[in-house]
């Protein structure tokens, strides 16, 4: 029904920067809220950041201050600017969102399939 994928995940140095993107796609009528999540092995996924189909954000205190989340309504596209990586960031990033499919009209949540990101000099 709805695909979330996510890109821009990768190895980069301490201090450094990605940005993650991610695409819905499929049967949407609409999107509301959308989330980037991440997980380390051995550890509950937790909230990075998240995005109202608005535009009002919150963050992780984590990464409040180094990270930005966007959108583009357009193109059904949720961004992470990560700057200041710190080797604690390392993680599986995860894309969600509150997806309003079109048949039958109904309110699903979704995932992505996770990109890595490793910070490590």
């Amino acid at each position: 029904q709805v695909q979330l994928v996510e890109s821009g995940g990768g190895l980069v140095q301490p201090g450094g920067s990605l940005r993650l993107s991610c695409a819905a796609s499929g049967s949407i009528f609409s999107i509301g809220a959308m989330y980037w999540y991440r997980q380390v092995p051995g550890k509950q996924r937790e909230l990075v950041a998240a995005i109202t189909s608005g535009g009002s954000t919150n963050y992780a205190n984590s990464v409040k201050g180094r990270f930005t989340i966007s959108r583009d309504n357009a193109k059904n596209t949720v961004y992470l600017q990560m700057n200041s990586l710190k080797p604690e960031d390392t993680a599986v990033y995860y894309c969600n969102a509150d997806v309003v499919i079109t048949m039958p009209r109904m309110l699903n949540n979704y995932w992505g399939q996770g990109t890595q990101v490793t910070v490590s000099s």
